[in-house]
Formats: structure tokens, sequence, C-alpha cells
């Protein structure tokens, strides 16, 4: 018997690099390394919807052959694979263990009282944020547990950060490419610092999948792009550490308020790269105003226009913060979290 079995989405052969599939990807390699593969048996829920039927026959195998059953689902799957696994549970009494990815599970959860009850009956629930962690308690569940996101990178080097700019700064985002994400806040922020001064004060990369229902927006809007604001695709999970490192700064201006601890900030932070974020619920976790980076009013541009005024007569305020980066960056790697989790499946 199989002591894990992970059901999350993989994405078979194609390539995704939105935050669950890293996620899903990088906690079975650690623990396949941690434990040994032949301890750890994988379900992929990539297209399941296209069968239903076939998932329900691999959800049963994977409930017979492993001790431990761990789903990693977004939102829709999360009603689909609690109601799967917690009746197979029924009869074969595993230890079941829901990681969540993001910070909306709550607001689900208050609007879905039969998915709570079925909540109730997994060992553990894995959330990234204290914000989750105390929210869910008031909800009724007892069975919550805090787990950082994490990523396996290699943290940079304090030899290797680099403290000496010129302007134009360099400023990027590094997430999926949508309304939602604030990308047009930061294209808007930039442009206008820029034609104030009559010069280029900041240029701006845009890394990240297109989401598909911002594709044509975005690409409409790229044509009209100044030559200080290109989009430089997608980067390999892995490759993140290399491409951010000669970075001035990372912008996040999310318009998600109840993000987790996005992927996107630990890249930075192993890259010594402050953020600029937008003050979603938890932000103040994850980033430590004035040493890591700097929070700015939720969903304003005109305060990320504001901040980014600021920081361009004192480019001191980000230089002084890389070196608290890197060392933040430990917090969120795979090693330090996954040993962690390891201890709630034996």
């Amino acid at each position: 018997m199989y002591l894990v079995g992970i059901c999350g989405h993989f994405g078979k052969n194609a390539n995704f690099f939105d935050g669950q599939t890293v996620k899903t990807k990088t906690l079975t390699e650690e623990l396949m390394k941690k434990l040994k593969p032949n301890n750890v048996l994988t379900l992929d829920t990539y297209g399941w919807k296209r069968n239903p039927i076939l998932l329900l026959i691999k959800s049963c195998i994977l409930a017979f052959k492993c001790k431990n059953i761990v789903i990693l689902p977004a939102h829709n799957g999360v009603k689909v694979f609690s109601t799967i696994f917690t009746l197979l549970n029924k009869i074969l009494k595993r230890k079941l263990h829901y990681v969540v990815i993001g910070g909306w599970l709550p607001n689900l959860l208050r609007e879905n009282h039969k998915l709570k009850k079925r909540l109730h009956d997994f060992t553990g629930i894995y959330v990234e944020t204290n914000v989750m962690f105390e929210e869910l308690r008031k909800l009724g569940l007892w069975n919550i547990r805090l787990l950082p996101n994490f990523k396996r990178l290699s943290i940079l080097d304090e030899k290797e950060l680099v403290f000496s700019y010129n302007k134009p700064y360099k400023l990027c985002t590094f997430s999926r490419v949508m309304a939602e994400k604030g990308i047009e806040d930061a294209i808007d922020a930039v442009i206008a610092i820029n034609k104030n001064f009559g010069k280029e004060i900041f240029t701006l990369d845009i890394y990240g999948q297109i989401d598909e229902s911002y594709k044509e927006r975005f690409e409409k809007m790229q044509k009209s792009f100044p030559g200080y604001i290109s989009y430089k695709g997608c980067v390999d999970f892995n490759e993140s550490v290399k491409v951010l490192k000669d970075y001035f700064a990372l912008i996040f201006p999310t318009h998600f308020k109840t993000e987790g601890i996005p992927g996107t900030i630990i890249d930075a932070y192993s890259a010594g790269l402050p953020v600029l974020a937008s003050q979603w619920d938890a932000a103040s976790e994850i980033i430590n105003h004035g040493i890591t980076g700097f929070i700015y009013d939720f969903a304003q541009k005109s305060k990320l226009k504001e901040l980014l005024l600021i920081i361009s007569e004192n480019p001191n305020m980000i230089l002084n913060n890389k070196i608290n980066c890197l060392r933040k960056a430990k917090k969120y790697s795979s090693e330090t979290v996954v040993e962690e989790f390891i201890k709630y499946l034996m």
C-alpha cells in the first residue's frame, strides 16, 4: 500500500504556470524525494469534466491503494472531490487531507453548508495564512492547520544581489495576465509617471500566462504599449530567480481580496526582489511594510502611482529591503514546509 495518494491538477503533458498546478507538482516531487516514489501515487484531474466516470474509477483506485489521500482542488473541484473521498471513506477509513490553494475557501463555505459539513470529516485542512485559519475557525472548523505556500527554488546568495541601479528602474509583474491581477493598474501607473516627468523613470516587463478571457483585450493593448512596456511571455517555475534577479522591484497590484500566499511573491523574495502590492486580506502577513516591500490601499491605482513617485526619488527604500527578502524566502522553501506536512501523514 502507498503511504500517500495525491489528487490534483498535474496538467498531463501540457505546460501550465498557474499556482494550483505548480503547487501540486512541487508537493508531489518533494514527497517523492523525501518518502521515495514507491510511497506516492498520483491522480491527475486534468480534463476530468470530459470523463467523470473515469475520474470516479481512478478516485476509487487511489482510495483503495493509499493510507493518506491529499487533494489540491480549485473552486469547483473541491465540491466534487470532497464528496467522492468522504463517501469512499465511510468504508475505507483513510486519512483525508485538503491542501488549500489561495484564500477563497472561507467565502465559499459561508454559502455552502453541505461542503462545510463534508470538510469536518477531513483529518486536516491546510491553509496558507493566519487570516484564513481564523476565518475557518469562526465557521466552526477545528481541523485547520497552517501550511504556508512554498516553492522549490534556489534562493539567491546575498553576494549575488545587485545594489547599483540607474534610471529607468526596471519593474515587472509575474503572475497570470488578467484584469483581476491589476495588470492595467501597473501599466497605467508607469505610463502616468513617465509622462509626468517627460522621460523614462520606470520600465515595466509583464510575465505570465495570459488568461484566455483576457487575451483579446491584452493583445489589443499591446499594440499601443510605449517602448518601455513589454510582454515577456511565460517562465518555467524553476527559472524564476534567474529571470527576476536583475529587476529593481516586483509589482503585485491584485484585485483579488482573498489571495493566499501568491507564488509570485515567493519567486520575488527568492531573487531578493522587494514587492509593491495592493493590500489584499493577508498582505501584511506576507509583506513586511518597509522591510520586504510596500503595501498600498487595495486596488487603488492612484496609490500605486504615489508609491512609485516616492520610490523614484528615494530608491534606497527598495535597495534596503533586498537582503530582508532573501531571508524571508527561506520561510517558503519547499524543504521547510513539506517536512512539516509529512508529520501529519505518519
